[in-house]
């Protein structure tokens, strides 16, 4: 894919320069990380999940962190001293370590996350504050005929 250049949008805009970020990352090839593989799912109308495919990792060995705009999910097996005793002939089950980012939209927040049958699902919320949510905004109409009205100042 080629390099958009944002520089001309930068002269107009204010406080989008994250978005321009994230949209010149887009371009840029991944490094093909494939582990664990993963779902996002929007679930209502503000409610999402991100689920994980953790299989062999215990609750205790996960760890998730949002900070910034950021959602990060890792994953580092514990050593386990029976394998260790044991000769693999065959090991297709992943022990490897991982960490997982997801670039979170503004206002979203992590409500929930629970390991079951070896998924991880992360439960995310979109909350928009009252303040920013649109409102309608009622118009007086004013009576026919009447006069404009003036503003009153005494000046000393």
């Amino acid at each position: 894919m080629r390099h958009v250049d944002f520089s001309p949008l930068y002269r107009s805009t204010v406080g989008f320069d994250r978005l321009f970020t994230m949209l010149d990352s887009l371009g840029q090839p991944e490094q093909a990380q494939s582990y664990p593989p993963y779902n996002i799912e929007r679930t209502g109308e503000n409610l999402y999940r991100i689920t994980m495919a953790v299989a062999g990792f215990d609750e205790s060995e996960l760890s998730i962190e949002a900070h910034a705009h950021v959602l990060t999910v890792k994953g580092e097996k514990a050593e386990d001293e029976k394998v260790e005793q044991s000769e693999f002939l065959y090991r297709g089950i992943a022990k490897r370590a991982f960490e997982r980012r997801f670039q979170l939209a503004d206002h979203v927040e992590v409500t929930a996350a629970s390991l079951k049958n070896g998924l991880l699902h992360i439960d995310l919320l979109r909350n928009i504050p009252e303040a920013m949510k649109p409102r309608r905004i009622s118009i007086a109409a004013e009576p026919l005929g009447s006069a404009p009205k003036a503003i009153e100042a005494h000046v000393n």
